[in-house]
């Protein structure tokens, strides 16, 4: 039987605690779990010692963000013989079969080598209807996959290849975490999960959403912006800041410190000269956060391409 590990960063996660525990005791294939909690206030950590003592607990001694925190659970299970690591949102739970049907299109596909992340379908909490953040991701790629089609005609497969699926679910099989490795430490939250899909499809691996494995994702139903003009347009520059550092970071794309410095700077010469005095105050703010960063972002991109298994110590 597959040693499979359930991997949770906590913060504050009282509002689903209960389900999200108690759906994983009820798995139809035995899992373990490890949390990693981020400094909770709102008494995680005593609920999650007190009701699910077989949980093995770690507290960090500080918020590490998404992606850091993932990754001490990771090298945690990775050095107790794990087979399979599901990284697990705290706003999210399982059913009984869930697990059982990944590790069903596991063994049904034929070059194992080539599995990358595979990720179950995701519905939203009232367990009724897709998670609209999911379904827009699986509806980009309904030109090419047709999955979208062959659902509404109940012909559906098992499984269907895709570019990118969000980090509320990832099953990752031993030697994606051999050869990816973990999440890069750069990013603190949002966009870590972006950046280890362009390394899972650079080294020529592959995402594949699993149609028997339901699951649930218990996030906000919307993708609309603030209803302030100021909020929306902080949120539209914090947006254009993480793809272009995730561009960056992307080893199937160029990257020159150098260059990049001209650009962010000329970036922010041409708002000057044109008089955009909000896009010159972001394009500044941008320029003085990934300045000093640039040689970081080289460093980071290096340990990527070169190390056996970047930003984990296993």
């Amino acid at each position: 039987m597959p040693k499979i590990y359930i991997i949770i960063v906590t913060y504050n996660a009282m509002k689903w605690a209960e389900k999200c525990f108690s759906s994983l005791r009820k798995s139809s294939l035995p899992v373990q779990t490890i949390v990693i909690d981020n400094g909770s206030t709102d008494g995680t950590q005593d609920f999650v010692k007190a009701n699910f003592p077989e949980v093995e607990f770690i507290q960090s001694p500080e918020n590490l963000g998404f992606g850091k925190a993932n990754n001490i659970g990771i090298e945690k299970a990775y050095k107790q013989g794990a087979d399979f690591f599901y990284l697990m949102n705290q706003d999210a739970w399982v059913f009984e079969n869930s697990v059982q049907k990944l590790i069903d299109v596991y063994n049904q596909l034929p070059n194992k080598n080539e599995i990358g992340i595979l990720s179950p379908m995701h519905l939203d909490g009232s367990e009724k209807k897709l998670d609209l953040h999911f379904e827009n991701y699986i509806g980009k790629y309904a030109k090419t996959n047709r999955l979208i089609s062959d659902i509404f005609l109940k012909q559906q497969k098992p499984h269907y290849e895709i570019d990118f699926v969000n980090a509320a679910h990832w099953f990752l099989p031993k030697d994606t975490i051999e050869q990816i490795g973990g999440f890069n430490p750069f990013y603190f939250h949002y966009g870590e999960d972006y950046d280890y899909v362009n390394r899972v499809l650079f080294f020529k691996k592959k995402l594949f959403v699993c149609t028997e494995s339901l699951v649930v994702h218990d996030t906000k139903q919307t993708f609309a912006s603030p209803k302030n003009n100021d909020d929306a347009y902080k949120e539209k520059w914090l947006s254009l800041r993480l793809q272009k550092q995730t561009q960056y970071m992307n080893p199937a794309l160029d990257f020159d410190p150098v260059k990049e410095k001209k650009k962010l700077m000329r970036d922010f010469y041409k708002f000057l000269i044109k008089g955009y005095s909000k896009e010159r105050i972001e394009q500044r703010e941008m320029m003085n956060y990934f300045i000093p960063h640039l040689d970081e972002i080289k460093e980071h991109r290096e340990q990527i391409l070169q190390s056996p298994h970047p930003f984990l110590n296993i």
